[in-house]
């Protein structure tokens, strides 16, 4: 009798320690699963939160990167000359703002020492380079400087623009007066035949890309030059003025290195304006 008591006690016990292993094993399986998936959970909050905050500052360089003009403005480069590089016949006033207006039509006034001189500058063609000589102009840039060089053979030019007044030619920076910063050529008569036909106003530079400074050049007569000057506008009055200056004849002084020379019938600018844009 005893003896099987105890060995229903013994079996209960195997019975109870076995149910108990079990809900352990079951326990920890659980657990780990448990484990498993909060860790996984975690992971692609992560990744999210990695993922949105990259999105999130890469939208805003982006945003940065490509931001265009305001309507109607045009962003334009104007390159400073290192101090060490300017010679003395650099004028320095400053530099333009970048941001200029594309819009509407100018006119510039020339008032010579021979009487005025009209333009008509349009800003949807040239804004960076109207830009500069309005602020130039404002700066009183141009004021008592002369039209230093003319040219009757072949390209038919009269130069103005340096206030020192000893620039020998578009080709040749060295001894060239002008402001303290370059830019870029716009507005290229690629498709013009010619060129540069009489009545245009156009800009000078070296041999260089985006040297266009403050010096300028009113053609009087067709000029087969390389579409390479940007050309600003075109005259509107004081044409006859121009010619009676290239029939005085220039007296050579640059006949070796870029042709013509000093114009013998002087050009005085006594003022240059230009008035606001007009739509």
């Amino acid at each position: 009798m005893t003896s099987t008591r105890e060995r229903q006690r013994a079996a209960a016990r195997a019975r109870l320690e076995k149910e108990m292993a079990e809900r352990a094993a079951k326990a920890r399986k659980r657990r780990q699963t448990t484990a498993i998936v909060s860790a996984a959970a975690a992971l692609v909050l992560v990744v999210a939160g990695t993922v949105w905050l990259a999105v999130s500052l890469g939208g805003d360089d982006d945003k940065s990167d490509t931001a265009a003009p305001a309507a109607g403005m045009a962003e334009c480069a104007y390159n400073a000359l290192p101090t060490e590089q300017r010679p003395p016949q650099i004028k320095d006033v400053g530099v333009p703002g970048s941001q200029q207006s594309s819009t509407g039509v100018q006119t510039m006034t020339i008032d010579t020492n021979l009487g005025p001189i009209t333009a008509k500058v349009d800003r949807s063609l040239v804004p960076c380079t109207a830009g500069s000589f309005t602020y130039l102009a404002e700066k009183n840039f141009f004021d008592n400087t002369k039209c230093h060089r003319l040219v009757t053979e072949g390209i038919k030019v009269l130069q103005c623009g340096d206030p020192s007044a000893t620039g020998n030619g578009w080709r040749d920076t060295d001894g060239q007066g002008g402001p303290s910063y370059r830019m870029a050529e716009e507005n290229l008569p690629t498709d013009k035949r010619p060129p540069y036909p009489e009545g245009v106003i156009a800009m000078a530079k070296s041999q260089d890309p985006g040297s266009t400074g403050s010096q300028f050049f009113i053609v009087f007569g067709d000029s087969p030059l390389d579409p390479a000057y940007t050309v600003l506008g075109t005259i509107t009055g004081g044409m006859d003025l121009v010619q009676d200056v290239a029939k005085a004849g220039d007296d050579g002084a640059f006949a070796q290195q870029a042709g013509g020379g000093h114009p013998k019938k002087e050009v005085i600018i006594k003022d240059l304006t230009m008035s606001p844009p007009q739509s």
